[in-house]
């Protein structure tokens, strides 16, 4: 056997050196990624046990209060009708956001579950957008704030009139956009809602003139998990999902929203839709018809 000589192995020691550095280094960065990792992981379930907290006092504490007014009305002198109205004013208000809360909740377990499709109808979205509106006019009059609905569209053109799209989908995307608009306003303010076609896409714009958002929580804004600290993605009264659930639907009928705002300076959500291939022969006037399926949800 031949000996090594001094610069063999010299050389065979660098050799070996630098591969256990390529080798600690590998190392060094899985060990980093690992981190980020499992970080990433404690903060997701932080996250979610924090919305699934928040999500249920959203559903507890209006049905304790419709409970407890219902009660008090039962239990009112027949003479005392100002106070019973007041009440029955305040049921239908805890009742609708429940509603409104439910709806939202039940299309995010299905967009998770991967139930979710399109159900595309030639629909009338003058009518729906009515329709939204006149929904959410006792919440509006309730905050003290009007809407300016403006449908600049050219008339006479029945493809601007009727458009191929899913009426629930969109019904619920926009129900989403101008309850954060009525809530983040102030009484007095006025919510514009502009519908219009750009390049063969249905454009509807939700202007408010509230409390407005950051730059830096515009980027997480339509992430179910994150609760900001300020801004109209507080999970208080469900906007964080409202906003994730309308990026989700959005993402499947190959849409778009964006956002334009600056604290104290309002802000406009604007969502942009392709027509889709029409389904079936039908028609929608204010996206009423059944969103699941499954009626046993209810």
């Amino acid at each position: 056997m031949s000996k090594l000589s001094d610069a063999d192995l010299i050389n065979e020691l660098t050799t070996r050196l630098q591969a256990y550095s390529k080798t600690l280094k590998e190392m060094k960065d899985l060990n980093k990624e690992l981190k980020v990792v499992n970080k990433k992981l404690e903060e997701s379930e932080a996250l979610k046990s924090h919305f699934i907290s928040n999500i249920t006092n959203e559903i507890v504490n209006p049905f304790a209060s419709i409970i407890g007014l219902s009660k008090n009305i039962l239990s009112a002198k027949k003479e005392d009708w100002k106070t019973i109205i007041s009440m029955v004013s305040l049921i239908h208000s805890e009742a609708f956001n429940l509603d409104f809360q439910f709806k939202n909740i039940f299309v995010a377990a299905k967009l998770e579950a991967g139930e979710v499709s399109p159900d595309v109808l030639k629909v009338d979205i003058n009518s729906l957008i009515d329709g939204v509106l006149e929904s959410f006019r006792i919440e509006a009059k309730k905050k003290k704030v009007s809407f300016n609905f403006d449908f600049s569209v050219t008339p006479g053109v029945e493809k601007i009139y009727y458009f191929n799209t899913d009426p629930e989908k969109l019904r619920l995307i926009t129900s989403n956009l101008i309850s954060n608009a009525i809530k983040f306003s102030s009484p007095g303010q006025v919510i514009e809602i502009q519908v219009s076609m750009e390049e063969d896409n249905l454009v509807i714009s939700v202007k408010d003139q509230g409390t407005g958002i950051s730059e830096e929580n515009q980027k997480v804004i339509f992430d179910r998990f994150r609760r900001l600290d300020t801004g109209i993605n507080s999970l208080n009264r469900g906007h964080g999902l409202g906003l994730s659930v309308n990026k989700a639907l959005l993402d499947m009928l190959n849409g778009t929203i964006k956002i334009n705002s600056k604290p104290g300076e309002g802000a406009e959500f604007i969502v942009s839709l392709p027509e889709q291939s029409l389904q079936t022969e039908g028609f929608s006037y204010e996206g009423t018809e059944t969103f699941f399926e499954d009626e046993e949800m209810f």
